[in-house]
C-alpha cells in the first residue's frame, strides 16, 4: 500500500532474513534490514538496544542512498522492543502507526516521541480498511506486486483447517520452506 500510495522507499525489516528477501525479491519493499535480536534486562538497557537499533536500520542502503531516519513506520508486531525502535527510527514530525497488537502495558520513550512530534498513531485494522485495499487491488496499479505470492500454503476443506493452523503458526514448514500465508479452500483434501 505504501508503494502505491506514493512512498518513495519501502524498508522492511524482520528478525528473519528469508521474509526480507521475500519482501524485496517480489517487490513488497525496496530495501530490507534483518533485525538482531537483543535483550535488555533493566528499562535503560531496552531503551539503549532500540536506539542502537534504529541507528543501525538508519545505515541501510537503498537506491536513494542511506535510509537515514524515516517518515513512517508500521510497527506490525506490537513487541515492545520494536515499537521502541520504531520511535527513535523515525524523523522529527514523522508518525509511528502501531498496527500490531502486542503487550497492552509497554514502556515507551515517550520523551523521545514528543521532543521530536513523533506522532503514535494507532490503526485498527478493521475500521474503513477493506474498502481501500479492495479498491486497490481491484485498480490493475502497476506498481502492485503480485499479492498471490504471499500465499505460500493452501489447504481445501475444513478436513485441511486443523493442518493448515499448524503451518500457520510456523515461520517454516516441513520442508524448510517460508511460511507467509496459509488459505483453507473449500473442497478437497490438502492442494
Amino acid at each position: 500500500m505504501s508503494k502505491i500510495s506514493g512512498a518513495s522507499t519501502v524498508t522492511i525489516a524482520d528478525i528473519q532474513t528469508e521474509r526480507v528477501d521475500f519482501a524485496i525479491r517480489n517487490g513488497f519493499a525496496h530495501a530490507g534490514f534483518v533485525v538482531p535480536w537483543k535483550h535488555g534486562q533493566s528499562i535503560d538497557e531496552k531503551l539503549q538496544n532500540a536506539k542502537d537499533l534504529a541507528a543501525l536500520a538508519g545505515q541501510t542502503q537503498t537506491a536513494r542512498g542511506i535510509l537515514g531516519e524515516v517518515d513512517t513506520v508500521f510497527e506490525c508486531t506490537g513487541v515492545e522492543a520494536c515499537t521502541q525502535a520504531a520511535i527513535y527510527a523515525t524523523r522529527a514530525g514523522g508518525k509511528v502507526m502501531l498496527v500490531g497488537m502486542g503487550s497492552p502495558i509497554q514502556t515507551l520513550p515517550i520523551s523521545a516521541a514528543a521532543l521530536r512530534e513523533v506522532d503514535l498513531v494507532g490503526v485498527f485494522r478493521y475500521a474503513d480498511t477493506y474498502e481501500r485495499a479492495i479498491e486497490l487491488v481491484g485498480s490493475g496499479n502497476s506498481l502492485l506486486p503480485d499479492l498471490e505470492k504471499l500465499v505460500t500454503h493452501r489447504f481445501c476443506g475444513l478436513d485441511g483447517v486443523q493442518r493448515a493452523f499448524e503451518v500457520a503458526g510456523k515461520t517454516k514448514d516441513e520442508d524448510d520452506h517460508l511460511v507467509l500465508k496459509v488459505v483453507v479452500e473449500m473442497g478437497g483434501g490438502e492442494a
